[in-house]
């Protein structure tokens, strides 16, 4: 989680998250400022490594609809 984004609904931190997935050796969950459904598919671009996401503010606040995000992401 990027505390210093978590709660803000600005946008995860891409180049950190990318950075993490680099150098883990474990699957990494990104948490933190995705607020759209253009975050949650930037969040995927960064690769296999990235293997899923938080959302939490976002869908409290109708800011994110769920069943959109799923269907963008090609769920069911």
């Amino acid at each position: 989680t990027d505390i210093a984004r978590d709660g803000m609904l600005n946008g995860p931190n891409l180049a950190a998250l990318k950075e993490v997935a680099s150098v883990s050796s474990f699957p990494v969950i990104a948490s933190g400022g995705i607020s759209r459904i253009e975050d949650l598919l930037a969040v995927r671009a960064l690769g296999p490594r990235i293997e899923g996401a938080i959302v939490g503010k976002a869908l409290y606040d109708g800011k994110l609809d769920y069943r959109s995000a799923l269907t963008a992401l090609g769920g069911p």
